[in-house]
């Protein structure tokens, strides 16, 4: 996981001067540098700059973009509409250092694009399927600005997918209550190699070395 960290956004300073002055510092960062990562994550999937990441669920590209947020990077959510700001704060996601933008329509690859010229990591939920020559514009994007794109869907020559496997809860066993702590088996997927899987639990994200156990009632 990288030590680098941003410096804050200056509150006196005009913040479209300063967002293209961290223009002008990615673009002077090397191409696949690591990106910093959740600890419990990067044992399994260590991020880098320009690399797209595909994810199923909204839970992992949470995780996905944590790691930068907690370092100090600025994150985005393009399309995103249910983006949930409690959920988000609990996995590490720092919402004062957070773009949103819930539903860029049919300018999502233009929006995208826009995002990724200024923030470390993006995630996109594209509003359609996505043909190679559209997700090779963003690609290259991506190297050229040391940025990362995290999908939530499908997208050609992703650099690494991850599903999730098992997704359980752990929670009063009767009557009424809160859930306390969800645990999921993440397989991370790489080209024809044999997934890599770990489990994890929300919130805190941390990796566990047991599986899901049979009191942990499963979640659909």
């Amino acid at each position: 996981m990288s030590s680098s960290r941003s410096v804050p956004l200056d509150p006196g300073r005009p913040v479209v001067d300063q967002l293209r002055e961290r223009v002008a510092a990615m673009e002077r960062r090397p191409a696949l540098e690591p990106v910093p990562t959740m600890p419990d994550i990067a044992e399994v999937l260590q991020l880098h700059a320009g690399a797209t990441y595909a994810v199923d669920s909204a839970s992992l590209a949470l995780a996905l973009a944590a790691g930068a947020s907690q370092a100090g990077e600025w994150v985005g959510f393009a399309g995103c509409p249910d983006f949930g700001a409690e959920a988000a704060a609990e996995v590490g996601i720092e919402l004062s250092r957070t773009v949103l933008v819930p539903d860029p329509g049919e300018h999502w690859l233009e929006v995208t694009a826009a995002l990724v010229d200024v923030l470390r990591v993006v995630v996109l939920r594209p509003p359609a399927s996505v043909s190679e020559r559209t997700a090779g514009v963003l690609d290259s994007r991506l190297r050229t600005r040391s940025a990362v794109l995290v999908v939530q869907g499908e997208w050609p020559r992703a650099t690494a997918r991850l599903s999730t496997e098992l997704s359980t809860w752990r929670g009063p066993t009767s009557g009424t209550g809160r859930l306390e702590e969800r645990r999921a088996r993440v397989a991370v997927h790489r080209g024809a190699r044999p997934p890599l899987r770990a489990d994890l639990t929300w919130p805190g994200l941390r990796r566990v070395d047991r599986p899901a156990h049979e009191d942990l009632r499963a979640s659909g």
